[in-house]
């Protein structure tokens, strides 16, 4: 696998891998993978129909049902794990031309994305021998043995984003297969080649059959695999208004399910911060795929006598990014991921200019840029927590500055949202920056800085998600609890 031209013949050779097998599509629907730089057609991918769904299911499901992926320890699942974090590794330079291509984020951060990547693989095959996968209990109503055994939940449909591709397959992946669970991973047809790369390492490593299968579909196709009763669990990153669908779905069959949705995220700044570490922790993320990630601190509540100064600061910290092609190692941010997405961006900006919010900086095509989907870094200020731009998530680089009378009133701005993922609050006192995130009602809270650790765990409250990933938090949800009783122990469990 020296190049990306691999991956394309992968994908015009073989399709979709199912079972041990590169399948040919049931429909002729294809997907163009659009290059947003410069509009051009990267690769046409196959769309999923039915019929592919039913097979890939078919195939996890006589994996985990016959197979021997289930009846192996977890400290032989965690062999695989680590081969697969080595070979992420050595392919990194493919997985971020890949990236780039598909949705523009920069290049020269495509290599800290595939270490993150890799290190979720390790710190899962690392929690193998850590997990305590079998409790033993004092029985409390007979019995001389009580055990509390953590087995796989079964075949696990995984539904990938767009904006982060590999990360997102890793923080599904490498849990479920550390549990014994056998995937379908549904990825999203604007960005799927990232797992054609990794279904061709999953098959170097020798992964059993079935335990892996990859596809690529639209909404529709992908509910079926929502509503596949062969599927035991969904794991869904996406947006909080797909996620319900998803979980009413769920919850009428009574399948299991990790949300992890949208958010809507505070810089919570304090009397006492600093400016200048606001501005740091702010601004920067602009060039983490122009803010398309669901954890973007948007929203900044700051005082109102500190207001101008922030606003001052990040709009003369985003004045200067240097937005353009994703590929130059000069670029700081790149352009929007695919054309709606830049539609979106714009159609917010507009509604804050018509609500009479102050524009800072940005709101406009970048001068000279005149193909690719580009926007500005924008920044707005004296912005009401009602306004649109402060109410919901644009996936995009906007940033609105809102201010606050007092502490007490900048807590209830930053809790007054559908969302609850993250949120940072800015203050030199370590023990007032606890006190406030204590109240903050976020799966997240960073103390002067913007935060989110998939080693420990990542998810969200109210409508930002159900359940958390990374860390041990993560793996229990790929995990049923079996309580046993028995009069004595075996020599063998």
């Amino acid at each position: 696998m020296s190049s990306h031209e691999t991956v394309l013949d992968r994908v015009r050779r073989g399709r979709f891998l199912i079972g041990d097998t590169w399948r040919e599509p049931a429909g002729r629907r294809m997907f163009d993978i659009v290059t947003p730089s410069d509009e051009t057609v990267f690769a046409s991918v196959p769309c999923a129909a039915a019929e592919d769904i039913d097979a890939a299911v078919a195939a996890a499901r006589h994996a985990f049902d016959e197979g021997p992926w289930p009846r192996t320890s977890p400290v032989e699942r965690a062999a695989y794990l680590t081969r697969i974090a080595d070979a992420l590794e050595a392919n990194s330079d493919i997985f971020g031309n890949i990236w780039t291509h598909e949705v523009g984020g920069l290049v020269g951060h495509a290599g800290h994305m595939v270490a993150v990547s890799a290190g979720i693989f390790r710190d899962y095959a690392r929690l193998a021998s850590e997990f305590p996968f079998i409790e033993r209990h004092t029985p409390t109503a007979g019995g001389n043995v009580g055990l509390l055994i953590h087995e796989p939940v079964g075949v696990v449909g995984a539904i990938i984003p767009w904006n982060g591709p590999i990360l997102m397959l890793a923080s599904k992946l490498a849990p479920a297969l550390l549990a014994g669970c056998t995937v379908v991973v549904k990825m999203s047809p604007e960005a799927p080649l990232e797992a054609v790369l990794l279904s061709e390492i999953c098959q170097e490593i020798g992964l059993p059959p079935g335990v892996v299968n990859v596809l690529m579909a639209d909404r529709e196709e992908s509910e079926l695999l929502v509503r596949h009763e062969g599927v035991d669990k969904i794991s869904f990153t996406g947006s909080s208004a797909v996620g319900q669908h998803v979980a009413s779905i769920c919850g009428a069959r009574m399948a299991r399910a990790t949300l992890e949705l949208g958010g809507k995220s505070a810089a919570v700044v304090l009397d006492d911060a600093s400016i200048e570490s606001v501005v740091q922790a702010v601004a920067p993320q602009v060039s983490m795929m122009g803010m398309q990630f669901c954890s973007a601190l948007s929203r900044v509540v700051v005082p109102r006598h500190r207001h101008d100064q922030v606003v001052e600061g990040l709009a003369a910290a985003l004045g200067t990014v240097r937005v353009g092609d994703p590929f130059d190692p000069a670029t700081e941010m790149g352009p929007m991921s695919m054309r709606r997405q830049l539609a979106r961006v714009e159609d917010f900006i507009a509604s804050g200019k018509a609500e009479g919010l102050t524009l800072a900086t940005g709101g406009g095509r970048p001068a000279g840029l005149n193909s690719g989907f580009y926007i500005e870094p924008t920044v707005f200020g004296d912005a009401p927590p009602t306004a649109r731009v402060a109410r919901e998530e644009i996936f995009g680089p906007v940033i609105t500055v809102i201010p606050a009378r007092d502490e007490e009133d900048a807590i209830a701005i930053a809790n007054a949202t559908e969302f609850g993922l993250n949120n940072s609050v800015f203050t030199a006192d370590p023990e007032r920056f606890m006190q406030v995130a204590r109240r903050l009602r976020s799966g997240t809270v960073g103390h002067n800085a913007f935060r989110s650790d998939f080693g420990i765990a990542f998810g969200g409250f109210k409508r930002s998600g159900i359940g958390r990933e990374g860390g041990r938090a993560g793996l229990m949800p790929y995990l049923e609890s079996k309580t046993v009783i028995m009069d004595e122990e075996p020599a063998v469990l």
